[in-house]
């Protein structure tokens, strides 16, 4: 795994780099569901193309070579922001936001629009599967350490409407290495998907 320490910074640090990257995520997303919604003629698509190669080219004058990683500070905090669920960086993450309760339950509310469509109107079943490995996974890790998945079921009870949805996870069982977690997918009618995982403590890792 991708993971480093950067030099220490504050939390004004963190959020002044939040501030400064994540509205740009947005406008991507924005512009992402746009392309996929738009009818405007040709002349006004080529012009749009144009100025956003020239802003890609732009973005490119510096940047990382690779992924962008797991960033730690020197105190612990995790910067996942290039993570494809969670990435306040990553355009194509919804992204997500979890919580934890002090009962080991995780859980997001989220929204999902056209660019994650699979069925009309419906989430991509693979959308359901990728938001459900990731909200397993971290009721999997109530420590912090990661666990990685071994084994994901997914059911699929009825087609999920793309729009504002819920979902939560959190440990069933723990045997040795492996954790063993369920949870679901949700929106205004209840259940739409639902899921159980294995997720295995890596080896440097274990005790």
């Amino acid at each position: 795994m991708l993971e480093f320490t950067v030099a220490d910074l504050s939390a004004e640090d963190i959020e002044r780099l939040r501030a400064t990257y994540e509205p740009l995520a947005i406008s991507v997303r924005e512009l992402v569901d746009a392309t996929i919604r738009t009818e405007v003629d040709a002349e006004t698509v080529a012009a749009v193309r144009a100025d956003i190669d020239a802003a890609t080219a732009r973005l490119r004058d510096k940047q990382i070579d690779g992924a962008f990683g797991v960033r730690r500070t020197t105190t612990g905090q995790s910067m996942s922001w290039g993570n494809a669920v969670i990435g306040l960086r990553n355009a194509s993450a919804p992204p997500l936001v979890i919580h934890r309760d002090d009962d080991g339950r995780r859980w997001t509310d989220f929204h999902l629009g056209a660019a994650f469509e699979g069925p009309p109107g419906h989430v991509h079943g693979g959308v359901s599967a990728l938001v459900l490995d990731h909200v397993l996974g971290e009721a999997a890790s109530p420590d912090g350490k990661p666990r990685f998945t071994g084994s994901i079921t997914v059911r699929y009870l009825r087609a999920t409407p793309l729009g504002p949805l819920h979902s939560e996870a959190a440990i069933t069982r723990v045997d040795g290495v492996k954790t063993y977690v369920s949870g679901h997918i949700s929106d205004a009618e209840g259940i739409t998907v639902e899921a159980e995982g294995v997720f295995i403590t890596p080896r440097w890792l274990r005790d």
